[in-house]
């Protein structure tokens, strides 16, 4: 009976040193992968836009790429954020250079290869608050950027 419960703990160990191998053995943290980019971004609320873009994602951009980030006119902070089993949580706080504060949240849904997120929040202008929401459909279309991509520290 003890060889049967030795045998089954080292298969069971066996089974987790490969499942870990496995999924670190290429390197491949659970984000989306560097590369060329195309993305869709939309505002939903208070005024409709849209815009495509393709953009190169460096390494050091994809947790950006992914996470509580308005655009290049905020910074945002965000103690609750986590992407991790190919979904993305946040919540937070961004601030302009005017001192003027959005709240946001944000959830989605990424592979290696595609990102899909929305985000809604308020923000405050002439003393009112407003709502907004937002979201953002990426798919990855190459490995390699072409020569003068944009390059982007998110979206």
């Amino acid at each position: 009976m003890a060889a049967t419960h030795n045998i089954v703990r080292h298969i069971a160990a066996t089974a987790a040193v490969m499942a870990l191998s496995a999924g670190g053995a290429a390197g491949t943290p659970d984000t989306i992968r560097p590369g060329y980019w195309e993305s869709t971004n939309k505002v939903t609320a208070p005024i409709q836009s849209s815009k495509t873009e393709k953009r190169c994602i460096t390494p050091e951009a994809v947790s950006k790429f992914m996470g509580c980030y308005i655009n290049h006119h905020y910074t945002c902070v965000c103690p609750a954020q986590s992407y991790a089993s190919g979904k993305i949580l946040f919540h937070g706080d961004c601030v302009d250079a005017k001192h003027r504060h959005v709240e946001i949240d944000g959830e989605g849904a990424y592979t290696p290869t595609t990102l899909q997120m929305t985000a809604k929040g308020h923000f405050q202008m002439i003393g009112m608050s407003f709502p907004f929401s937002a979201s953002t459909d990426a798919h990855r279309i190459g490995d390699v950027c072409p020569v003068g991509a944009d390059s982007s520290d998110g979206r």
